[in-house]
């Protein structure tokens, strides 16, 4: 009994120091892999006007800044130095990947028009249904897509 007593919290020490970890690191990293078309992160879209103007917004060319192996664009050059200069402050969780899917384990594209901003963290999802099932359970299905998130960052 002894034995099985402490094989249980030798599982769960792991586990717990995952549980407890501040969602804002864990924003800050695994965002290595960027959901990306022709090299364009995001369908082009502008991640800082989330934030600031709380909407979707299409990036444009003249403002690209190259990170993490992809070219985010902006609407602005404000926008893009922003970016810039705290990246991990509009990158979207999941590096951009449905935050669905990704909780269910998984990627899948998204559209910039499902979104929602969740203690700081931009969420995209790959459709407004999608989106709206991913709201229903918001908060487990973060937990899943954070403890999905690394194994699926790495593939």
């Amino acid at each position: 009994m002894k034995r099985r007593h402490l094989l249980g919290l030798g599982l769960l020490l792991p586990a717990g120091g995952f549980l407890f970890a501040p969602r804002r690191a864990m924003a800050r990293t695994n965002q290595a892999r960027t959901n990306q078309e022709g090299g364009v992160a995001v369908r082009g879209t502008d991640v800082v006007a989330y934030v600031t103007e709380g909407r979707a917004r299409p990036g444009l060319p003249a403002f690209a800044h190259d990170w993490q192996g992809a070219r985010w664009l902006f609407a602005t050059a404000a926008h893009r130095d922003a970016f810039a200069a705290d990246p991990a402050r509009y990158a979207p969780a999941y590096g951009g990947f449905c935050a669905f899917a990704v909780s269910e384990g998984y990627t899948a594209p998204i559209d910039p028009e499902a979104w929602r901003i969740v203690e700081g963290r931009l969420f995209l999802n790959h459709d407004r249904g999608v989106h709206r099932r991913w709201e229903r359970d918001m908060a487990r299905r973060i937990t899943r897509g954070d403890a999905n998130w690394p194994r699926l960052a790495r593939q």
